[in-house]
């Protein structure tokens, strides 16, 4: 997955605040929507009342969980990258703007198969694949690599159909691409993670997490 907004997007200061923030969240989503347009040629139109939406929902739920943060914040940035993706995927504010053709500058044979595939999943994806990478480059200095598994064209026809009837396997995909290992019985649980039940082993209190 060539990640095609991800230079721009390091050019935004302290990232993990301003997109807690609903006008940098639709601004960066728009931009990185733009960057694969520009890209690929594949025009999009995105409903901002739904992005809105999913912003406010996305916050409500991270907040309820941002005590797991405490225990391993790298796995935590994921996940809620995670959280993300599934409502987008599950509120699709993005369509393909049918109205304007694609660019015929860029030929058909240059769009990677899992664009042409589901290009509304990937602007999804992208979007959040990217912010995981500039945030983990902000704040711990290198980039998670990505699963050979994330340009499978066979992985994305399973990631779209199972997040269609359970838009939650949309952590467990984005875990999957980032190489991690997923939890497919609880994928959206915190507690339910591999790397957060390896920390609360090791935690002196894990009573604390849940705490304010």
């Amino acid at each position: 997955m060539d990640l095609i907004f991800k230079n721009e997007l390091a050019l935004v200061p302290d990232l993990r605040h301003r997109l807690r923030q609903l006008r940098w969240f639709r601004t960066t989503f728009r931009n990185s929507a733009r960057a694969i347009t520009a890209r690929y040629g594949i025009r999009f139109d995105i409903d901002e009342k739904k992005l809105t939406r999913i912003f406010l929902d996305w916050v409500e739920i991270v907040n309820a969980q941002k005590s797991y943060a405490q225990l391993d914040r790298a796995d935590f940035i994921v996940y809620a990258a995670g959280l993300a993706l599934k409502e987008l995927i599950r509120q699709a504010p993005v369509r393909i703007d049918d109205a304007r053709p694609p660019d015929a500058s860029t030929p058909a044979q240059a769009i990677p198969d899992i664009v042409r595939f589901w290009p509304e999943g990937f602007v999804y994806t992208n979007f959040c694949v990217c912010s995981i990478a500039v945030l983990f480059e902000q704040e711990f200095g290198e980039a998670p690599a990505l699963d050979a598994c994330a340009d499978d064209l066979r992985t994305w026809w399973s990631y779209k159909e199972n997040t269609a009837e359970m838009p939650s396997y949309a952590v467990a995909y984005l875990d999957r691409f980032l190489g991690a290992e997923p939890n497919w019985l609880a994928p959206d649980l915190p507690e339910e993670r591999s790397a957060m039940q390896r920390a609360l082993q090791a935690s002196p209190r894990p009573e604390a997490i849940g705490r304010d």
